[in-house]
């Protein structure tokens, strides 16, 4: 490469990727201004069925961004966004959530003082048949913990019970009830922002687990993360953004760490 020009400018690197797969989200040529501040640069991003796909880059290179442009929190003022096969217009969280897309935040959004079965119901309890659910709105807290106790065992989570309160939980299991809440729901697509973060190495372990056995279960995961080992752990590919743009694609059977750092600080623009 001659004049320090990027390859990535005008062709993303690909390592080892098949591309004859079908995706459930894709976006084309998405942009996002914040003020002077370009964010998104033409950003093409896609997930297939199936997949978990690592979305990676470093601090400012736009992962966040796109992750709540996917979750609709943000609004690209270019692009088009389609979800199986068919273009939508993500205007805000509600809207993604009916698309079956679910946003599970690094910092979670748990209720601490709550317990566990009212942080998995939140904001779709379930109420008493009749007078008392539908005008007084009293909620039928027996289902809402049969239920609960059945989510935490179909996602393998060790809990005496779902009466305990979240605050009480280990950052694992808080992670994983956050996820638990998210796939309950119909989801199809859980983005995970950061789900080892601050995490020990016990509990980073049963979060990777969880997140691969959300694959046995036919969900579609997008993970945002710093950490390399993790992603290969458990991604199938990985997308890798600098500077509001899209540099490449990797295949993490076939590619390795070294070379999603290389596109994540540039070193594949050195001459």
């Amino acid at each position: 490469m001659s004049g320090g020009v990027s390859v990535a400018a005008t062709a993303p690197h690909k390592y080892g990727v098949d591309v004859a797969r079908k995706s459930i989200l894709e976006m084309k040529g998405i942009s996002k201004n914040f003020g002077s501040v370009r964010a998104l640069d033409n950003v093409d991003f896609e997930v297939y069925e199936n997949e978990i796909l690592a979305l990676v880059g470093d601090n400012g290179a736009g992962k966040s961004t796109l992750a709540k442009t996917i979750s609709g929190v943000h609004q690209p003022d270019k692009g088009e966004i389609y979800f199986e096969g068919e273009r939508v217009r993500i205007s805000n969280p509600r809207a993604s959530r009916a698309l079956g897309i679910e946003m599970v935040y690094q910092h979670l959004a748990l209720f601490d003082k709550l317990d566990v079965a009212s942080n998995l119901f939140m904001g779709r309890e379930i109420f008493m048949p009749g007078f008392l659910g539908t005008i007084l709105k009293f909620l039928d807290k027996k289902l809402m913990y049969k239920r609960s106790d059945e989510i935490l065992q179909e996602i393998k989570i060790d809990l005496d019970s779902s009466k305990k309160k979240v605050g009480v939980l280990s950052g694992g299991q808080r992670q994983a009830i956050a996820v638990g809440r998210a796939i309950f729901w119909g989801t199809k697509v859980v983005v995970l922002d950061e789900p080892t973060s601050a995490l020990g190495v016990r509990e980073s372990h049963e979060v990777l687990e969880l997140i691969k056995e959300l694959k046995e279960k036919g969900l579609t995961t997008v993970i945002i993360s710093h950490n390399m080992q993790h992603v290969f752990k458990t991604a199938d590919r990985v997308i890798v953004l600098r500077g509001g743009r899209r540099v490449g694609e990797i295949d993490t059977k076939t590619s390795s760490g070294d070379d999603v750092v290389k596109l994540i600080v540039g070193a594949d623009d050195l001459t």
